[in-house]
């Protein structure tokens, strides 16, 4: 038996909903295998500026910084998105809550299930095997680096920048990723003219003498862009920058038929934070029909990861395959008639797990 205090990060729009089911299913899991859970809920993004004035308040970042886990939904919301004169946006939140819990590595997943490979957009001889994942550096580079605007606003600036200490942490996570799956990494970047990139290659080429089990490559960001359509089954671990991450993970998400479908991890200094690859959702909000399926596979990660009980993990994922399979589905991915809601998905997946 284990004593767990996770903090719960619900956020805006969907967030609440998909959060619930993961709460959920973890309550099961608990029950299931005798663990005790500790929720602490805290408020970040539009909710915390409403109530605050501040996207991710003191009070948030104590029970973030005291907790085993971070499990958090999304954030985002129209009224600060449409508004570009807005001086404190939902976002902000994320990236101080990012720095400050120094979560350096987000480990993002794509993979398919063989229930639901029809789904994709990308056609099933292309991406059928197709199990990744992304290792992108989370609170460095061009999002953090200096940024301005000069003559009048007429010219504006953002600097990325990188330290060798920074690309060297990533990098552990990546090759040790590499070390326990098919042994193969991806160093992606723009090497061709970027300064900062040069030095992301350098760096890792310079690791490779410890690595020696691991086949390491280096690719360039657009030309991986265009080989995860057309053959992503021929990666494993990818490594690479803030900016490249943050475009390529999305693109890979489209792979497994709906962004409703995968997880991710944050790792931190601090502690880790485990979260839906997808947005806040606003048009599906209050509506109970968002696919709750990547937070709860977040979860699973949650509990292989940072409290190292794998039997837990892959009991949450099976409960999971077996929803899939059953076609216990959302409307992403099925017609809203034959749909099911979000509680209902989270209510089956949860009575599942105590009945296995």
């Amino acid at each position: 038996m284990k004593n767990l205090s996770i903090a719960v990060l619900p956020g805006d729009g969907i967030g609440p909903e998909i959060i619930n089911q993961a709460v959920k299913v973890c309550d099961s899991i608990a029950k299931k295998f005798g663990h005790k859970i500790k929720w602490n809920h805290a408020l970040v993004g539009a909710v915390a500026i409403d109530a605050t004035g501040n996207p991710y308040p003191e009070e948030t970042h104590k029970i973030c910084v005291n907790a085993d886990a971070i499990l958090f939904g999304a954030l985002g919301d129209p009224k600060y998105d449409n508004n570009p004169m807005a001086k404190v946006r939902p976002e902000q939140g994320l990236l101080k809550m990012r720095k400050k819990l120094g979560l350096y590595a987000n480990i993002r997943p794509t993979f398919v299930f063989p229930s639901l490979i029809d789904k994709s957009p990308i056609k099933r001889e292309r991406i059928i095997g197709t199990d990744l994942v992304f290792v992108r550096e989370l609170t460095g580079g061009i999002y953090f680096g200096e940024k301005g605007t000069k003559e009048n606003g007429k010219v504006a600036y953002d600097t990325c920048l990188y330290s060798e200490k920074e690309i060297i942490r990533l990098a552990k996570v990546g090759f040790e990723l590499a070390r326990n799956r098919n042994k193969k990494l991806c160093c992606v970047d723009k090497a061709n003219v970027l300064e900062s990139s040069r030095l992301w290659r350098k760096t890792i080429q310079d690791m490779e003498s410890n690595y020696k089990d691991i086949e390491v490559s280096y690719e360039f960001a657009d030309a991986v862009a265009m080989r995860l359509i057309q053959s992503p089954n021929m990666y494993d671990v990818l490594v690479t920058a803030n900016l490249f991450g943050d475009i390529l993970t999305d693109e890979a998400s489209v792979i497994s038929g709906s962004m409703g479908l995968m997880p991710s991890a944050s790792i931190g200094l601090e502690t880790s934070l485990y979260e839906p690859i997808h947005g806040s959702y606003p048009q599906a909000a209050g509506k109970n029909i968002a696919n709750p399926i990547a937070t709860i596979l977040s979860a699973a990660m949650m509990f292989e990861q940072s409290f190292k009980l794998d039997e837990e993990s892959k009991m949450i994922k099976k409960a999971v395959n077996l929803c899939v399979k059953e076609s216990i589905l959302s409307e992403d991915l099925v017609k809203p008639n034959v749909a099911y809601s979000t509680s209902k998905i989270g209510s089956w997946i949860s009575d599942r797990i105590l009945s296995l």
